[in-house]
């Protein structure tokens, strides 16, 4: 059989570089003592237009998860029985690199990823104009370059600054916004230790994930995902707190945005 010399191959069993760590460097559960406080989103870092193959392109970073997004398109849709004569067609493809968890996965897209893409387009839907854009389809690919929490509320968020980006025509920008609901505690925008582990000691009966996709000018939501088991109260609680965690990234969002549209603009007249 023949072997492929370029390649140099891995070891079939591994072990994670933490265990071989001393107990006090060994990284601990994220605290929120003297960082932020449980109603604070993380502090964002956005760009737009670094991938110049695309129509448009966003590049969104909050903490350590980092998502970058790409817009192609408005073109002909691909399959004739799709086409709709009086609107076009919003397609998007949700990914996590492999590298991208503690776990490293697959290039194949997954069920996860798939119910992902789902709810991605749902909330970015209300916010296109797609009856601008007849017999035509605008693909939105979404890649994971690190999952540190919250990445399908930051996904919308950096999908919506792409679409922006790509000169698309919208209502409005579309937010995405999480929240982690534990008894009556709650987290704001959480990490993945946050959105996955025990942050406090026990659980309560009140416990689940929020993720709210928000218009901010309209002030109307766009998604709306829910998970695990809360009150009807609990749950109106937690979409506004998401709701005003959204209005607390538009500003950074206007700003990416404008700094992306002078770049492009071309020079005054002297």
């Amino acid at each position: 059989m023949p072997v492929d010399t370029k390649r140099i191959r891995g070891p079939e069993e591994s072990q994670s570089p933490l265990l071989f760590l001393s107990p006090d460097k060994a990284p601990k559960a994220s605290s929120r003592q003297g960082v932020r406080g449980n109603g604070d989103v993380r502090p964002v870092f956005a760009r737009c237009g670094l991938i110049s193959q695309a129509k448009g392109s966003a590049y969104l970073e909050a903490g350590n998860t980092k998502i970058i997004c790409s817009v192609y398109g408005p073109k002909e849709t691909e399959r004739k029985d799709e086409t709709d004569m009086k609107t076009g067609r919003l397609v998007c493809d949700f990914r996590l690199a492999p590298f991208s968890c503690l776990k490293r996965g697959a290039w194949i897209q997954g069920s996860e990823e798939r119910d992902m893409s789902q709810t991605l387009l749902e909330s970015l839907q209300p916010g296109v104009c797609l009856h601008r854009y007849p017999r035509s389809q605008i693909e939105v690919n979404v890649m994971v370059l690190e999952n540190d929490g919250s990445i399908l509320a930051h996904a919308v968020t950096c999908a919506s600054m792409a679409l922006a980006d790509g000169g698309i025509e919208m209502y409005d920008v579309v937010l995405g916004c999480a929240l982690r609901q534990n008894g009556n505690a709650c987290l704001v925008d959480p990490s993945y230790s946050e959105e996955f582990g025990s942050w406090q000691e026990g659980y309560g009966e009140n416990q689940g994930c929020v993720t709210v996709a928000l218009l901010p000018n309209l002030n109307q939501v766009s998604g709306l995902n829910a998970d695990g088991e809360m009150r009807e109260d609990t749950l109106a609680d937690a979409v506004r707190t998401c709701m005003d965690g959204c209005h607390k990234l538009y500003p950074a969002v206007q700003q990416a945005l404008t700094r992306a549209v002078k770049k492009k603009a071309p020079p005054p007249e002297k």
